[in-house]
């Protein structure tokens, strides 16, 4: 039980009486990076919202890094929260903070750091992204790309054991998506990130960076497996949304 990160066990999920998740069942063994894959309001980034107990399914039960979080109060869910780094599609840094202090602030709020060390770990993290001597930026003067890049340092400043990632290439050009799949690629490699889940619809970017896919249709997991196996999966419900005849 120990090795699973995240384990989601008939769980249901539903916005006003849209059903968006159907008795979903899927686990995060440790160590590994999951992508979640899926047509748009198919419950990608639903998964993410209740793995972080931001929301809390209708039914069924959610376990992160053993523990059952839907009957967790707010307060208890902190602690949590902290073995966590969640990066937001749209980066969700503060406007009116400079990139030091967005990186910081994880930092400041929930360790026990002499500011020395907190520039320490701050720009080793910067490092890491590759953004050095951006310290006083604000987030308006950053292209998209940098933004991302920004996000995740911020993610990985408390070195969580589990990252979280929402659609990290979206709304980038191409040079800007390769250089942030090299990246996560880079993390994981580097052992900086244990274990991830990632929802995207980027399939060159799923295929780089996953060790394992999950195609999730209609509510449920219609398959998971390593890369290969999903690209060349004779499913047909899974060989229609990589045809793009399920919309991306």
């Amino acid at each position: 039980m120990a090795d699973v990160a995240i384990r989601f066990e008939q769980v249901w999920k539903a916005f006003d009486r849209n059903a968006v998740l159907r008795g979903l069942d899927v686990e995060v063994p440790r160590g590994t990076t999951v992508t979640v894959m899926g047509g748009s309001g198919s419950g990608k980034t639903v998964i993410l919202r209740l793995t972080a107990g931001l929301i809390k399914p209708d039914r069924g039960r959610i376990e992160v890094l053993g523990v059952e979080t839907p009957p967790l109060r707010e307060e208890a869910m902190l602690p949590l929260r902290r073995r966590m780094g969640f990066v937001f599609q749209g980066a969700a840094l503060f406007d009116s903070l400079t990139v030091y202090e967005n990186v910081a602030y994880p930092l400041r709020e929930h360790a026990r750091l002499s500011e020395a060390a907190v520039a320490e770990r701050v720009h080793q993290k910067l490092a890491l992204v590759g953004l050095r001597d951006i310290d006083g930026t604000l987030p308006a003067e950053l292209s998209g790309g940098m933004k991302k890049r920004v996000g995740i340092a911020r993610a990985i400043v408390l070195e969580p054991e589990l990252v979280l990632y929402d659609e990290p290439t979206a709304g980038l050009d191409p040079t800007n998506a390769r250089l942030i799949t090299e990246l996560v690629e880079g993390l994981k490699a580097q052992g900086v990130t244990e274990t991830a889940m990632i929802v995207t619809h980027d399939l060159e970017f799923a295929r780089t960076v996953s060790d394992l896919i999950a195609i999730l249709i209609d509510g449920c997991i219609a398959q998971i497996g390593p890369p290969e196996a999903i690209f060349e999966s004779r499913q047909r419900e899974v060989q229609a949304f990589l045809a793009g005849e399920l919309e991306p």
